[in-house]
């Protein structure tokens, strides 16, 4: 794999508009193609897509990830710090309410990294990150 490798991912939303308020206009995603059913967003260079599927949305399973409840269904960014940090005020300024509130996990080990867990509108659980060395990622 390339370091142009890129990711799509389509997910399930119950509502279009909502989706681009969420994604486009809180989290900055600029819009792509999009139609009455589904919509395109450049997420941090990624095609992220968001289906009009109202019964497919929504998360119930977790699994203990470093004390806390982490939802197994999960998809976000790796940011640099600063841009984690920016991002973490946007959302608290906005009166978003965290899964998991923006803190430091694994300190002082390999994986070390800044996480923060959150749910778009229609109940979809994302992740943003920053690790304190990105090439620790995949690091063991």
């Amino acid at each position: 794999m390339t370091s142009t490798s890129l990711f799509h991912l389509a997910f399930p939303v119950k509502d279009i508009a909502e989706a681009r308020a969420f994604y486009g206009e809180l989290l900055g995603c600029p819009e792509g193609r999009s139609s009455d059913k589904w919509v395109d967003f450049n997420f941090y260079g990624h095609q992220l897509v968001a289906h009009l599927a109202p019964e497919e949305t929504g998360f119930s399973v977790s699994n203990s990830v470093d004390d806390h409840d982490v939802p197994s269904r999960h998809f976000g960014a790796i940011l640099s710090l600063p841009e984690w940090e920016a991002l973490a005020a946007r959302l608290k300024s906005a009166g978003i309410k965290f899964i998991i509130e923006p803190y430091i996990r694994f300190k002082g080990e390999v994986g070390e990294q800044a996480t923060m867990f959150f749910l778009d509108p229609s109940g979809n659980a994302l992740e943003f990150k920053s690790f304190a060395n990105m090439d620790y990622i995949f690091a063991k």
